[in-house]
């Protein structure tokens, strides 16, 4: 058609930075988000860590995303601290569901106290805990490990736990530090009386790795990377790709109980601290 190469990309450049401008500014006060995935996806050298909003009716949102070289905990404090400037409400309580980065979990807590409660991923516990085990004992008790968490209540879930515990004392130490590192987090849903009705969705982080796993069908595509404002236009124009094809999570009829237990659960630790 007579078009050069050059003119072409020139459009693309301006068009993707509109796009990732509104995107990264777009205002959230008109949503009412209950539960927020956060994670990070190594990219071009970097880290790009992404949050995924889930609504009180159970619709995925992509919030925003950060580009930083580690998961450490001011970029995140930042992070989070620039979606709230952006109008997440916080008068309400949030779950928030993560894997064991430690940056992610002190940045949450920094930015938000106890409105945030912390679901550590069950899926990566499990196999941080069995990595420190040679092959005869991993599947044994990754098969332990999962029947535990899969409990119904958070008594039978934490006995189970606890019973592994002392298996493990007596062949690795360190497999037990591991499971004793956040414990109480991966258990979270289960303190709040909903893993039953919302543990498929919100044990792990599944829902947001599905989504990196997407991003990567695009950017994959790209051979050379030479410079962030190429990498965040891309990474930006990707997830408005994907957004409008994310599902409703599973059990999300019971989102409005679990911000009733949420707030409950503040409440008691208001009234202990007082």
């Amino acid at each position: 058609f007579g078009i050069k190469k050059s003119s072409i990309s020139r459009k693309f450049i301006r068009t993707s930075g509109k796009r990732l401008e509104n995107f990264l500014n777009r205002p959230l006060s008109e949503e009412d988000i209950v539960a927020i995935f956060i994670d990070g996806k190594h990219f071009a050298g970097n880290e790009i860590i992404i949050a995924v909003g889930v609504t009180i009716h159970g619709e995925k949102i992509i919030l925003g995303f950060v580009e930083s070289g580690t998961e450490n905990q001011e970029v995140c404090k930042s992070f989070v601290q620039e979606l709230i400037r952006r109008g997440l409400n916080t008068e309400n309580e949030i779950l928030f569901i993560i894997d064991g980065a430690k940056g992610l979990y002190n940045g949450i807590k920094a930015a938000l106290g106890e409105k945030a409660l912390i679901q550590r991923c069950q899926w990566h516990k499990r196999e941080n805990v069995v990595s420190y085990l040679g092959k005869k004992h991993q599947s044994e008790f990754r098969k332990k490990l999962q029947k535990a968490y899969n409990a119904s209540s958070y008594e039978e879930a934490k006995k189970g736990l606890q019973s592994i515990k002392r298996e493990l004392k007596l062949i690795n130490g360190s497999a037990v530090s591991s499971l004793e590192e956040g414990f109480e987090e991966t258990l979270t849903l289960h303190r709040l009386g909903l893993f039953s009705e919302l543990g498929t969705s919100f044990k792990t982080t599944n829902c947001i790795e599905t989504l990196n796993h997407q991003l990567a069908i695009y950017t994959d595509r790209v051979d050379c990377w030479k410079s962030s404002d190429q990498r965040q236009r891309w990474v930006g124009c990707s997830l408005l790709e994907i957004e409008p094809r994310l599902r409703t999570v599973k059990g999300h009829k019971h989102l409005r109980e679990l911000r009733q237990q949420m707030k409950t659960i503040f409440i008691k630790q208001q009234k202990i601290a007082a």
